[in-house]
């Protein structure tokens, strides 16, 4: 790795929620070491407004997001990767482009937000306990010096990381074994 800031793509199924978060918390936290971009191998065409509500409650700006398909990350013109982060488990199962540079590849299963919950209440608790889960994957990530770190070194960290509580059982048996998305 070198100074450049670390290219992270960060994919869930629809783009809606866990990834519109990601994206949000890991540019905020990363500052100038981390450029984050987030999409979707079916993108639901909108972010979820619990998840824009909730970047918003966070005090960031929740302006510019947008649910768009991974394909866009694989075109020649495209910002070359060096991590791509699949946090749902779904978009962990699929095929996926094949991504320039051939970044390093890690799996943080995150439990849907979307659709739980009955009342308001109850939706933004869903989100923020999404987001508290998400924060501490990221918040371990910048604690990381991977400038510095060769890509092996990278994955295994990253693989720690994947394995924290919370995460759902497709993520710690992959983190568990070592194997990723």
């Amino acid at each position: 790795m070198n100074s450049k800031p670390l290219n992270i793509l960060i994919l869930c199924t629809a783009n809606s929620a866990r990834s519109i978060l990601s994206e949000a918390i890991a540019n905020h936290l990363g500052g100038e070491r981390v450029r984050a971009y987030s999409a979707g191998s079916k993108p639901g065409g909108a972010p979820n407004p619990a998840a824009l509500r909730l970047i918003a409650r966070k005090g960031l700006s929740a302006a510019g997001f947008s649910s768009k398909s991974w394909d866009v990350f694989a075109l020649d013109d495209a910002p070359r990767m060096d991590l791509v982060i699949t946090v749902c488990d779904n978009a962990a199962g699929e095929s996926c482009p094949v991504w320039p540079g051939a970044p390093v590849k890690a799996h943080w299963g995150i439990p849907d937000p979307a659709g739980k919950g009955e009342t308001p209440d109850e939706v933004d608790a869903a989100f923020e306990a999404a987001w508290d889960l998400l924060e501490a994957r990221f918040s371990a990530l910048m604690a990381v010096p991977f400038e510095k770190l060769e890509p092996a070194e990278l994955q295994q960290r990253l693989t720690a990381i994947g394995a924290m509580d919370g995460g759902t059982a497709l993520s710690r048996n992959l983190n568990e074994t070592g194997g990723v998305a």
